[in-house]
C-alpha cells in the first residue's frame, strides 16, 4: 500500500509520462482505481503521442532543412518550441486536473484511455 489518495497518485501517474503511468497500473491499490488507471492510460498515451509527434517533426524539420537550404530553420525552429511549449502546458494542466479529482478527456486518446481503465 502506498498511502497517497487516489487523486494524489492519478496526478503523480503524469510526472513522468509512459514510465509513470506503467507503474501506477501495477502499484496496489492504485491499479484498482479506475479513477488512477484513466489517468495512467491517458499519461502513457499522451507519451506515446507526443513520442510520434517528436519522430514525425523531426523528419519533416530534416527535409524541409534541405529543401530549403537552411533559410526556414529559425521559423520551423520557432513552431517547434511553441509545440512544445503546448505539449509542456497540457501535461501540468493534466496533473492539476487530476490532482482536483477532475477527469479530463482529450480528443482521441482520453476515449481509448476510459476504455481501456474499464
Amino acid at each position: 500500500m502506498t498511502g497517497l489518495t487516489s487523486n494524489v497518485a492519478a496526478a503523480l501517474s503524469y510526472l513522468l509520462g509512459f514510465i509513470t503511468g506503467i507503474i501506477f497500473l501495477v502499484i496496489e491499490p492504485h491499479n484498482k482505481d479506475p479513477f488512477v488507471r484513466f489517468n495512467a492510460f491517458q499519461s502513457i498515451f499522451l507519451s506515446i503521442a507526443y513520442l510520434v509527434f517528436s519522430m514525425v517533426w523531426g523528419v519533416l524539420f530534416g527535409m524541409l532543412l534541405v529543401v530549403s537550404l537552411g533559410f526556414m530553420f529559425s521559423l520551423v525552429a520557432l513552431a517547434l518550441r511553441l509545440v512544445e511549449l503546448g505539449f509542456f502546458l497540457l501535461w501540468l494542466f493534466l496533473m492539476y486536473k487530476a490532482y482536483k479529482n477532475e477527469r479530463v478527456l482529450l480528443p482521441i486518446i482520453g476515449p481509448l484511455a476510459a476504455k481501456q481503465a474499464g
